[in-house]
């Protein structure tokens, strides 16, 4: 499994702080929608400058005009970015041809969706990676719920997971085992970002 650290609610100097000294537990660095939004592609291609050998996610949370806003990541440096599921199928076809270009990868976001018709619908466009997302506004009621996964249940997708997890959570997450955890506050918050983000990895390889 791979720790995947999401900068969200950060300024560019926090971003960078954070990264700096989570480096080495963590495998992709996801660029959040709020960062992105504020600071545009440049965040994106220095932080592609800075750490060559990790891989890089822009949360773009695309849902329209795919190709184009999924070339802004990809010519940018990202290795992975993000449309959500419920785009147009077309808009989810121009962001996997995009990615293919450059040899890329689309995450597909299942933010809200809760019906298996909907993952069929990727399942018959060739999506290979999604992620099981539970939102900010949402976590406010319930965190990241393992039950959840029952929604992919004989799908052969590559799978992340998302939605508030902490160490509480962790372990039952893991018991799953998907192949992406994704972990923003638990670490970025963290009074010693380095120390938790070591924790978090352990869990995941042991």
């Amino acid at each position: 499994m791979k720790l995947q650290l999401a900068l969200d609610r950060l300024t560019w100097d926090e971003c960078f702080n954070v990264v700096g000294q989570t480096q080495d537990s963590i495998d992709i660095i996801e660029i959040g929608t709020g960062v992105i939004k504020e600071y545009g592609m440049p965040i994106v291609r220095e932080m592609r400058k800075q750490y060559p050998d990790h891989t890089i996610l822009s949360d773009m949370k695309i849902c329209d005009a795919g190709g184009h806003e999924a070339k802004q990541a990809f010519s940018s440096g990202s290795d992975v970015t993000t449309v959500m599921a419920f785009s147009s199928h077309l808009t989810i076809q121009d962001c996997l041809e995009v990615a293919r270009e450059y040899d890329g990868r689309m995450m597909i976001d299942l933010l809200e969706v809760n019906e298996r018709s909907t993952i069929q619908k990727l399942a018959d466009l060739d999506v290979d990676l999604v992620s099981l997302h539970i939102g900010k506004d949402k976590q406010t009621e319930n965190g990241f719920s393992s039950n959840l996964f029952d929604l992919l249940e004989g799908y052969s997708f590559e799978v992340a997971v998302a939605g508030g997890i902490n160490e509480q959570t962790i372990d039952d997450v893991v018991s799953h085992h998907p192949d992406i955890i994704i972990v923003g506050s638990a670490i970025t918050k963290a009074d010693n970002p380095a120390e938790v983000a070591k924790r978090f990895k352990e869990k995941l390889v042991s």
